[in-house]
């Protein structure tokens, strides 16, 4: 036989080294990120990690002792916690900074209405029903009468139509609340049935604190579906059911048809001045409002110019004149005399119903502005809306963005498709019409019962809309004297009686006249904007101060977490039910063959040790580090023999590899 060559001999001494090399590679035990439980794992991260009470808990002796730094250990981790969870929250804080300057400001735009919105003598033919409704129920209910004034009758429609709806829809004296109730049309009595609404007011009341006053609504589909609507007041309850009515019978009205009967520029009016110098009605821009009537701002801008002003005080500001006219005015509609003001921006709806400024008559009105801009941080510091372009509301009013624009077009849109048609008081959405009566018989119950939705937050409007994030206010300041004096009353209205004469054709009454000043009280511009409280560097450095006081920890000892709490943890876990599963799924291929377990098979269970690379030859410190068998005694140095030196070792037998290179 011939002995190998050299290339032969290489590899049948490669050969045992492979075999020793696996063998340490599955009996070595296993540390470090390869670990195989998560407990040898934690292990070897307390005694390798650079914070220095997890390794205190490993290392340290006693009970007492180790006790105490895990306890320590805790409460440090917790305060950490605590901490970072402050400076998270305080990130999405914004601290708000005041600048002022002195400089020339844009005027704002002043609209003015007349508090009575339609001249009682041109809307008599009408509301000649609804008024003759309206003093029947005065005279029952309180026996006042006019005598017999005769009123004017309207046309046949207006006439069949309103007969109709206030037999439908009549006052009501409610008694032994609230079930019984008299018709103060018919005077008969009724039953009450359906929900009650109370609107008490201790403004007025109508004398006997038992007697309540109010109307019932009903389900034109279904009449037995009824709400009663009451108030304590007797003047409430009458202007709330007047304007209910009013509001129907102005639906049906061409906005041409009441545009004329409303007031005109020359009507409202006489003398106009603004920064000292002369100005007339070309200065006002007419928009008509559907509770107000005609109303008439100035420095609208929608020529592309608006005024501004470098001078401070009330001789610098808009100074003008009203004729109020109370004479004319409409005695169920309003009950107070005047005019109403609000001062907004250019692109900004002037929303009078809401905050408009009430002026008197034979007074003088003085208001002082003060000018702010104002700018908030949107999300994530604050829920706030740029544009309003986010919300899912359509703007009706053809203006910049407002929380007052979003939450009256929600409700008009809510309107037109739970009733079928548009709310009077607000703006009329593309193909849509105005409820009335005559087509919509069930319009007034169902905005009622809508309302009462809105108010109560039932709508889901106040949850969609939001705060505009820049916008612009004028402060007011609102003083009143008394104009024009004693001694200079008769004087001053026989020039202005005969300025307007030719168009009045009556002498001026001082309580036709309101006085009114718009000026800046100085030209100091405030600047309120939000800034963030604390930037990305602040925040990480607030961190690292964190981590450094409570645990001497760094970002490289974070990133040393992340891995061995996580990805490490994750990678045992997953390994080891991949050993269950390829477990059991080699025992049920066992069973159904009916193959016992095998030397070989065992030998090839556990899993290879990362600390020996396949390459690597085992050394003397390696092969010392093995485990010894159960079965075999401990490795000791025997008694002297001099014909031999005999050690036992851990290897119970020689490798057959061993054996053949041997006998070669």
């Amino acid at each position: 036989m011939a002995p190998p060559g050299p290339e032969g001999g290489r590899a049948a001494a490669t050969a045992p080294g492979k075999k020793i090399t696996a063998r340490l590679k599955r009996t070595l035990p296993v540390r470090g990120p390869q670990a195989p439980t998560l407990s040898e794992l934690m292990r070897w991260y307390c005694l390798n990690t650079n914070t220095h009470g997890c390794r205190r808990i490993v290392v340290s002796r006693g009970r007492l002792r180790r006790l105490l730094w895990i306890l320590l250990t805790l409460s440090a981790v917790g305060l950490i916690l605590w901490q970072c969870a402050e400076l998270l929250m305080n990130y999405y804080s914004a601290s708000v900074s005041v600048t002022v300057q002195f400089q020339k400001l844009p005027f704002p735009a002043v609209t003015i209405c007349n508090i009575n919105p339609y001249k009682y003598s041109a809307m008599k033919e009408y509301l000649s029903e609804l008024d003759k409704e309206t003093k029947k129920a005065l005279e029952t209910f309180y026996g006042f009468s006019e005598g017999k004034s005769k009123v004017r009758r309207s046309v046949d429609e207006w006439n069949s139509t309103g007969s109709e709806f206030f037999q439908q829809i009549p006052l009501l004296k409610v008694e032994d609340f609230p079930r019984m109730a008299t018709d103060l049309h018919s005077g008969q009595k009724r039953k009450i049935e359906g929900s009650v609404f109370h609107k008490d007011s201790s403004i007025v009341n109508s004398g006997d604190s038992n007697d309540i006053i109010g109307f019932q609504l009903c389900d034109a589909n279904n009449s037995s579906d009824c709400a009663l609507y009451t108030f304590s007041s007797g003047v409430n309850a009458i202007q709330e059911w007047y304007k209910l009515h009013y509001m129907n019978i102005m639906a049906q009205i061409p906005l041409e048809t009441k545009e004329k009967l409303s007031y005109s520029a020359d009507d409202l009016l006489l003398t106009c001045f603004f920064d000292g110098l002369s100005c007339d009605k070309r200065h006002f821009t007419r928009f008509h409002h559907p509770l107000h009537g005609n109303c008439y701002t100035f420095n609208s801008g929608e020529n592309g110019t608006v005024l501004s002003t470098s001078t401070g005080g009330s001789e610098y500001g808009l100074q003008v004149v009203l004729y109020i006219d109370e004479a004319d005015y409409n005695p169920f509609l309003v009950t107070s005399t005047g005019a109403k003001i609000i001062v907004h921006d250019q692109n900004e709806y002037p929303f009078i119903e809401d905050i408009g400024t009430e002026i008197e008559t034979a007074a003088a009105t003085s208001i002082g502005m003060h000018f702010t801009r104002s700018r908030k941080l949107s999300k994530p510091y604050s829920d706030c809306t740029e544009t309003g372009a986010d919300i899912p509301v359509e703007n009706l009013y053809n203006k910049s963005y407002s929380l007052q624009i979003c939450l009256h077009s929600c409700f008009q849109k809510a309107m037109v498709q739970s009733c079928g048609c548009a709310q009077y008081a607000q703006p009329l959405p593309a193909g849509a019409e105005y409820c009335n009566y005559k087509k919509n018989p069930n319009w007034m119950y169902c905005y009622y019962r809508l309302h009462e939705k809105f108010v109560k937050e039932q709508l889901g409007c106040q949850q969609i809309c939001k705060d505009a994030c820049s916008f612009k206010e004028w402060a007011l300041t609102t003083s009143i004297a008394q104009w024009p004096s004693t001694v200079s009353e008769d004087w001053m209205l026989r020039v202005l009686s005969w300025d307007k004469g030719q168009k009045l054709n009556k002498k001026l009454n001082k309580t036709d006249l309101a006085n009114l000043m718009v000026f800046y009280k100085d030209l100091n511009e405030r600047f309120i904007s939000e800034n963030p409280a604390n930037t990305l560097v602040i925040l990480l450095s607030n961190f690292g101060g964190q981590l450094g006081l409570w645990m001497s920890c760094s970002v490289v000892c974070v990133i040393e977490i992340v891995e061995v709490f996580f990805i490490d943890s994750l990678s045992i876990v997953m390994r080891r039910q991949w050993q269950k599963a390829k477990k059991w799924w080699n025992d049920r291929k066992r069973g159904s063959s009916g193959k016992a377990l095998q030397a070989s098979d065992v030998e090839r269970q556990g899993h290879d040790n990362p600390v020996c690379i396949d390459e690597d030859l085992p050394t003397f410190t390696t092969a010392l580090r093995l485990p010894l068998p159960q079965d075999s005694p401990l490795p000791r140095t025997p008694p002297p023999n001099y014909s031999t030196l005999r050690l036992e070792t851990a290897f119970t037998e020689q490798l057959p590899d061993t054996l053949e290179l041997g006998q070669h």
